[in-house]
């Protein structure tokens, strides 16, 4: 009598350990009729471009680094030069997002960025995070929310327990652009992040490392702060950088009740 065999279970996905959120989400060509035909190349195919082809490792340099074996670095390297390809030849409009990633914190052992800016916030703002602080960050300027996340130069750190503010500094955003500003964040240990307006691709990228976005905010940031900490901030969940001539109507949701992604 043959014994049938048990199908095997199938084994977790490890997340790939990408050290450089990318600071460009998108690109278009230049006559736009594509547009709906974006290639979406994932974020640890994105790694995989800048490890082998800019940084100029080994596909086993870039394994170690990623943390997975080299075999899964060839195939995920070769689907992402032949989504690149597609885009180059027919003319296609790329997105970076999405895949199956862990952003380094920049607080990790080989890590593989070259002066990784990540490393240096943590030098620089190694302050202990207790396992029931809430960390908020603010787009600043001037004691105001900054309205426009891509281009803010500072943000303003709250550190939240029982509801209230104990702690707060302003951290220099270090000139990073869209993409790379969500690395910043979660260099910094951020769970949530008031703003004015924020492009899809920021969206996205802070949604990628498990930020929580509280959008279309504008005034005071310690008061901003001081409602999100006590559930009461209002906001716009639909918010987008767009000059804020449409903001949709408000939410008031405080921290706890509103879910986030993140990749274990």
């Amino acid at each position: 009598m043959c014994r049938k065999e048990a199908s095997p279970v199938p084994r977790p996905k490890k997340c790939r350990r990408v050290c450089d959120y990318p600071q460009t989400l998108t690109f278009l060509p230049e006559d736009h009729k594509n547009r709906e035909q974006a290639v979406i190349l994932t974020v640890d195919e994105y790694e995989t471009i800048r490890l082998i082809d800019k940084e100029g490792l080994s596909q086993e340099q870039c394994g170690d680094f990623m943390q997975v074996a080299r075999t899964t670095v060839q195939q995920i390297y070769a689907g992402a030069r032949k989504k690149l390809a597609d885009v180059l030849v027919d003319g296609l409009p790329l997105r970076i997002e999405g895949g199956d990633y862990q952003l380094c914190s920049g607080d990790s052992q080989g890590c593989g960025c070259t002066n990784c800016y990540k490393q240096k916030f943590n030098q620089q703002h190694a302050k202990p995070k207790g396992e029931h602080i809430m960390r908020i960050a603010v787009t600043y300027e001037n004691g105001e929310i900054f309205q426009h996340f891509g281009h803010t130069e500072q943000f303003k750190i709250y550190d939240v327990e029982d509801g209230k503010i104990i702690s707060s500094e302003i951290v220099d955003a270090g000139g990073s652009g869209h993409g790379a500003l969500a690395g910043v964040l979660s260099a910094l240990k951020v769970d949530a992040l008031i703003c004015g307006g924020i492009g899809g691709g920021a969206r996205m990228a802070l949604s990628d490392v498990g930020i929580r976005l509280y959008g279309g905010v504008s005034g005071n940031a310690d008061a901003a702060a001081e409602a999100l900490a006590a559930g009461e901030l209002d906001f716009n969940p639909n918010v987008r950088c767009d000059h804020h001539d449409h903001h949709g109507e408000g939410h008031s949701c405080g921290f706890h009740g509103c879910g986030h992604h993140s990749c274990d």
